[in-house]
């Protein structure tokens, strides 16, 4: 079932609330505003919102209802559908430029916290605290929008690409100076591989690179992303102090494939993809990367669960790594992957 479909139990019709409140008590037009924001109502005057006919909705409208005529206003809900002068596709715009408006605040934020840790040296425990919550806050208003999203606005990916990069710079996964191991790691044998709760695009990508080439028994953990003690045996990835983590402007995947040496053309297409998604840079503008991004991050909104993300995430980035192989690998190359 579309998003689409789970907001209009009608298609094409819509609901509208049209009402009139009292000029007193001061806080109803308060909680009435709140409320239709809540549900993602859009204004077609000052006393009449629009959303999608369906029965959450209806309920919700009808609750308002009976709460203004209790305070002394006029209220109704009236279903319709539009037969002239705004059409069914321009009220789906209007919808979409409010949802996009509200994913550029959660971005603008998120930006303004990843330049503000780039500027400055490492953050304080108070500074760290606060920022985080701000960015748990960022977190939960995306997902908030994302729910009343029914018409795909494009803003979606770019806030949830800026909010993992914020993450990323006040977890700290950047190194100070690049790894000097010489030649190839040997890969290890049933490891238990730690990183992050809350995996994104590097993380989920990471996990499945290291199942799939480096380590096939695998196990995974995840803890706090700052001042974790690694147990005996655990190797760290994509945090603060990991044995693998961004380095020199390169995100952790592609740390992995040339720490482990796995030569592919098509890990190299997917590591272009996640440098991008990751970093926010556009160094490698690859037209594949805003899907792989809308993937992810449809992941990661249905399911807060890591294993889940991670599950999920593989079979994405499975279906894709078989795809560049059949278009930019040879056959020799190709041999050797399977």
């Amino acid at each position: 079932m579309t998003k689409r479909e789970q907001a209009s139990d009608i298609p094409g019709a819509w609901l509208l609330l049209i009402h009139q409140l009292p000029a007193k008590p001061d806080y109803l037009r308060v909680k009435v505003g709140r409320q239709l924001r809540r549900l993602g109502a859009v204004a077609l005057k000052n006393t009449v919102y629009v959303l999608p006919a369906s029965s959450r909705h209806r309920n919700a409208l009808q609750g308002l209802v009976r709460e203004i005529l209790e305070r002394g206003g006029e209220a109704a809900v009236a279903e319709s559908r539009f037969v002239g002068g705004l059409s069914a596709a321009a009220m789906a715009d209007r919808f979409r430029r409010e949802r996009n408006a509200d994913y550029a605040a959660v971005a603008a934020a998120a930006r303004r916290i990843a330049d503000s840790l780039r500027a400055r040296r490492a953050p304080g425990d108070s500074r760290r605290r606060a920022l985080g919550r701000e960015i748990d806050r960022l977190k939960q208003e995306l997902a908030d929008t994302a729910e009343r999203d029914w018409f795909g606005a494009g803003g979606k990916g770019a806030a949830a690409g800026l909010l993992s990069l914020a993450e990323d710079l006040l977890q700290g996964v950047e190194t100070a100076a690049p790894s000097s191991a010489p030649g190839p790691l040997r890969p290890p044998r049933g490891a238990c591989w730690v990183t992050r709760t809350g995996v994104m695009v590097d993380r989920i990508a990471s996990a499945w690179l290291i199942r799939r080439f480096i380590d096939p028994q695998a196990r995974f953990r995840f803890a706090p992303g700052h001042g974790y003690k690694p147990r005996p045996q655990e190797i760290r990835f994509d945090m603060a102090e990991a044995e693998f983590t961004h380095e020199g402007g390169r995100c952790t995947f592609e740390v992995l494939l040339e720490r482990f040496q796995l030569r592919d053309s098509a890990l190299t297409a997917l590591s272009e993809m996640v440098h991008d998604l990751d970093l926010e840079d556009g160094r490698f503008g690859r037209p594949e990367t805003s899907g792989l991004g809308r993937m992810i991050i449809g992941i990661a909104l249905a399911s807060a669960d890591d294993q889940v993300r991670l599950s999920h995430g593989a079979t994405v980035l499975e279906g894709l790594y078989q795809s560049f192989r059949s278009t930019v690998s040879g056959p020799s190359e190709r041999k050797a992957s399977s």
